[in-house]
């Protein structure tokens, strides 16, 4: 009997942790979409119950959080090479050197303290920021499609010395500046940004990944284990009691 109350036991921790998993999964959200990033760097970002975003990773969950989405913690140069073509926000993110950076293409005095560039905070890695995440697939097509050499980027050379890139730099960085959230000029402690007015600016959608995957697969096989051990305890304890009876007679 003690050994079916333990798998119970085991079962039900099984279902609560998969269930805190999907939960964080739901609440996850990144910018620019997985799909669409800026040099194969995207910024992830916990939403509260509220659907509002929050610092919820340290240095380390940082690092899993990325590895649970399928990606790496990007480094201070990937971000950089981002920050050249367009990315610009206005939240603290962890990247791979264990300090966090706010990349900024036009100065503004609640954000970044005016600053341009990659703004660095060597903050402690016990503080709870967002996380740039890598997506290295994604960055080798992206520099594969700028080497291709079309017509159309003909065109934009001899004809326009704004390529195609920078035209869409610029309407990227138009967007992240008019959405970006507000920090207090002196920022001593993180500042949880309200995007009640332009959500969609500031997050992509909720994203799928094989770290999802993986703790399905995870958590199923949990609980058929559990399930396995309860049906071969339960036909051992039959087949004991079955020789029992048998034995009684003979005595």
């Amino acid at each position: 009997m003690n050994i079916i109350w333990l798998c119970i036991t085991s079962a039900l921790t099984f279902t609560s942790v998969c269930s805190d998993e999907m939960t964080e999964i739901i609440n996850i959200r990144v910018f620019p979409a997985e799909t669409q990033s800026i040099a194969g760097v995207i910024q992830v970002t916990s939403l509260n119950d509220l659907n509002q975003p929050q610092y919820a990773f340290n240095a380390s969950e940082a690092r899993r959080i990325c590895l649970f989405l399928g990606l790496s913690i990007a480094t201070k140069a990937q971000v950089e090479r981002a920050l050249s073509r367009g990315l610009e926000t206005c939240r603290f993110g962890w990247i791979d050197e264990h300090f966090v950076v706010i990349p900024r293409i036009q100065a503004l005095a609640n954000c970044g303290q005016n600053q341009t560039g990659l703004v660095p905070w060597r903050a402690s890695v016990t503080r709870k920021f967002d996380v740039f995440c890598f997506n290295e697939s994604d960055a080798a097509e992206q520099l594969k499609d700028e080497t291709t050499d079309s017509p159309l980027s003909s065109r934009y050379s001899s004809g326009n010395p704004q390529s195609p890139t920078l035209a869409t730099n610029s309407t990227l960085t138009e967007n992240s500046t008019a959405s970006s959230s507000r920090l207090p000029s002196s920022y001593s402690t993180p500042y949880n940004v309200d995007i009640a007015e332009q959500p969609a600016r500031i997050v992509g959608s909720a994203q799928g990944s094989s770290g999802g995957k993986a703790v399905l697969i995870t958590c199923t096989c949990g609980l058929l284990l559990t399930a396995i051990i309860i049906f071969a305890y339960l036909k051992l304890r039959r087949h004991c009691s079955l020789s029992s009876d048998t034995e009684k007679p003979e005595e």
